[in-house]
């Protein structure tokens, strides 16, 4: 019994990494803007 829960936690967790892995598509270009607005605001504090 106590094998198959750990089994069963292994594949939970590796289908839980697999899913939030493909939830990061390409950065598009507002998520590239938004790296240069806070790259100036960084600057500015300096």
């Amino acid at each position: 019994m106590m094998k198959n829960g750990k089994s069963i936690i292994a594949v939970l967790a590796m289908i839980a990494l697999i899913v939030g892995l493909s939830g990061c598509p390409k950065e598009g270009p507002m998520e590239r803007a938004g790296k240069k607005v806070d790259k100036a605001v960084e600057d500015i504090k300096k």
